[in-house]
């Protein structure tokens, strides 16, 4: 094993999961579900209809759809046009959603549908989360169907993920519901950008959230999202409240939210609103779609970003997409040993116990 490339184990384990996944979808069909009456709206005047599922509450005439693309208004009613039919399936760890406190080394089974509710100019994925249904290749995928599939994986974690899980919303639901009838549980990576209602009802069913907290003022998120920060925020609130494993991601872009003061007062909110045992992920930034004129983020300035998390007060922080670096393991903010040691999405090592260090006997928050 000496003579082997620096990270082939790694490389290999990922590769070995890819093709799972390929062997895994190359059965399914091609054919369109049929339409799903959407769950949150409400009829106005002249066959127009308002979505209520998230805080744009689009005002759609006839024949029109959403802002996110999947949303239709069909002679006066509301339908979802993603129902059944992701674009997306693949079998990935858990450490890839980023979800470091929640069973770590799972397989997850991991699904997406075309669109979104927002227009993040730096998304790795906006080949389908900024496309139309009509646009992608989907795979006929109804809620029993897919647990059948889950079960032939061998997989005990379905992730909605990939685009924004709020526009398949009915989807996601249904299928939650089932999943939990099954023994399977249910994890999202989120915006958050949702309204109250229907996250509360989602949250029933949910075992587990990564929220990407995108920025900290509404300048950013108006300019580079098209969304807003503030229900965001109050989604984080709301999913704490409902009792689910939640973790938050950071995504840090040169020059447009890498403040120091800015990424200070977003850590102390967190501390105060989530609590100090809060996992907070600071992710690396590479070059894509809208903002390929930027440079990835400097390894420094997301250290950085950790180092003010940490003197902030909260006790889980981590470095995403750079390989290799120590900001990916886990240590206990107790006696400061490494609980869990990753390289990239492999988990070399494993200190937990019934929930605490070996080492000192610090209970470490998380579902292990």
């Amino acid at each position: 094993m000496k003579n082997l490339p620096k990270g082939l184990p790694a490389k290999l384990s990922i590769t070995c999961l890819f093709l799972l996944g390929l062997i895994l979808i190359s059965h399914l069909s091609f054919s369109q579900e049929p339409l799903k009456e959407a769950k949150y709206y409400r009829k106005i005047e002249n066959k127009k209809v308002q979505c209520l599922l998230c805080p744009h509450k689009c005002i759609i005439p006839p024949g029109k759809r959403g802002f996110c693309g999947v949303r239709k208004n069909i002679d006066g009613k509301l339908y979802s046009l993603v129902y059944g039919n992701p674009c997306a399936v693949h079998i990935d760890p858990i450490e890839k959603k980023p979800l470091f406190h929640f069973y770590p080394k799972s397989k997850v089974f991991s699904i997406a549908t075309a669109g979104c509710n927002l227009r993040c100019k730096f998304c790795q994925n906006w080949h389908i989360s900024q496309s139309r249904p009509e646009e992608t290749t989907n795979y006929n995928l109804p809620p029993t169907k897919l647990i059948e599939e889950i079960k032939k994986s061998g997989c005990s974690i379905i992730a909605y993920t990939y685009t924004e899980p709020t526009i398949f919303y009915e989807y996601m639901l249904e299928t939650a519901k089932l999943a939990h009838q099954n023994g399977i549980k249910n994890v999202m990576h989120s915006a958050g950008f949702i309204n109250p209602e229907p996250l509360r009802e989602l949250c029933k069913y949910l075992d587990a959230a990564n929220v990407d907290l995108k920025g900290f003022n509404e300048e950013y998120y108006g300019k580079i999202c098209a969304g807003s920060l503030q229900p965001v925020l109050e989604s984080l609130k709301t999913i704490k409240e409902q009792g689910v494993w939640l973790e938050v991601t950071n995504l840090i872009v040169p020059g447009l939210n890498d403040n120091p003061e800015e990424i200070e007062q977003m850590c102390i909110w967190i501390k105060e609103n989530l609590g100090t045992e809060m996992p907070v992920h600071f992710s690396r930034f590479y070059p894509t779609y809208k903002l390929k004129n930027l440079f990835p983020t400097a390894v420094e300035s997301l250290e950085k970003a950790r180092e003010i998390a940490l003197n902030v007060g909260l006790k889980y922080v981590y470095i995403g997409n750079v390989g290799g670096h120590y900001g990916e393991t886990t240590y206990c903010p107790k006696c400061g040993k490494v609980l869990i040691r990753r390289v990239g999405y492999r988990i070399l090592e494993n200190n937990i116990v019934d929930a605490k260090c070996k080492f000192c006997g610090e209970k470490i928050a998380g579902i292990w």
